[in-house]
């Protein structure tokens, strides 16, 4: 079966951007004047998807808005023959079909998974984690999607990730099926260096066989006092095998402010109406000092 269904958790506080994070969700933090949450939908749908599941939390109705008509916007930039403006909000609201169910408390991405489980029904799915930004010609999803066609199991998307990160990943060891996948060993949740099995680290793109929902409900809570997906994935790899793929491209962490700070410096960059004047100011900062 074919990959057309995606659940995108968006439930989280965003505690490591606070205070803007607040009353704003991290996900519509924006890379220039587009918010990480869109770059996210628009890899799924490059990757085929055209079925997005939102689990949110409260205070994320912007994203809602955001994926919405705002026809008083849209009477205004007519009126004002601002057709390329209008076709832009116009398409954002008609990029795929797009439903919401809340997360009643945090309680882990295991869990938030969990709630999707009936609007999924039965069928293999991908998950996208509103923090990540990948840049590739070829989508990460996309690329896993292609392994769990040729293999028909579930697949992660897998990196490796400096030493001083080990602790804040889910961290695999596996045997080498070809240079990018790995037949999953074992997946720790947040090891400590000493620990760990390896420095190849889960980030956030899976696809998944629908079996995962039983294995999550037959975990219990783990790390951090969550429902952590790592554990339903150790389950998981126990009755049927699971592959870990190294993807290709480029990831920003947006929920990390300085890689956060990276995708807007890189992104402004291949712009070619900021590039110039972006260039010319980086090159023009003297030392810094401190106030």
């Amino acid at each position: 079966m074919d990959v057309k269904k995606a659940v995108i958790p968006v439930a989280g506080l965003g505690t490591r951007f606070l205070p803007v994070t607040k009353s704003m969700p991290k996900e519509m933090l924006p890379i220039i004047d587009t918010p990480v949450i869109h770059y996210v939908v628009q890899e799924a749908i490059e990757s085929g998807i055209d079925d997005i599941i939102f689990v949110t939390g409260r205070n994320k109705r912007a994203i809602e808005d955001y994926f919405d008509g705002c026809p008083e916007l849209e009477m205004h930039l007519k009126n004002r023959g601002k057709y390329d403006m209008l076709e832009m909000v116009q398409e954002i609201s008609s990029m795929v079909d797009i439903h919401y169910i809340r997360q009643k408390e945090p309680n882990g991405l295991g869990d938030a998974i969990m709630t999707a489980r009936k609007h999924v029904s039965g069928d293999p799915f991908a998950v996208l984690l509103g923090d990540d930004i990948i840049v590739n010609e070829k989508p990460c999803t996309r690329q896993l999607i292609d392994v769990f066609r040729k293999y028909g199991r579930s697949t992660i998307a897998v990196e490796e990730v400096p030493q001083d990160k080990v602790s804040s990943y889910g961290i695999i060891s596996g045997s080498p099926v070809d240079e990018y996948l790995y037949a999953l060993d074992d997946i720790v949740e947040k090891p400590s260096v000493e620990e760990a099995p390896s420095n190849i680290g889960a980030i956030g793109r899976y696809v998944f066989t629908p079996e995962i929902f039983d294995c999550i409900e037959q975990t219990s809570k783990g790390v951090g006092g969550e429902i952590q997906l790592t554990d339903g994935i150790r389950l998981l790899n126990d009755s049927q095998k699971v592959y870990a793929h190294q993807f290709t491209g480029r990831r920003y962490d947006s929920g990390n402010k300085v890689e956060y700070v990276k995708a807007v410096l890189d992104f402004a960059m291949k712009d070619d109406g900021m590039r110039e004047e972006i260039q010319q100011h980086l090159q023009n900062l003297g030392p810094i000092t401190h106030d």
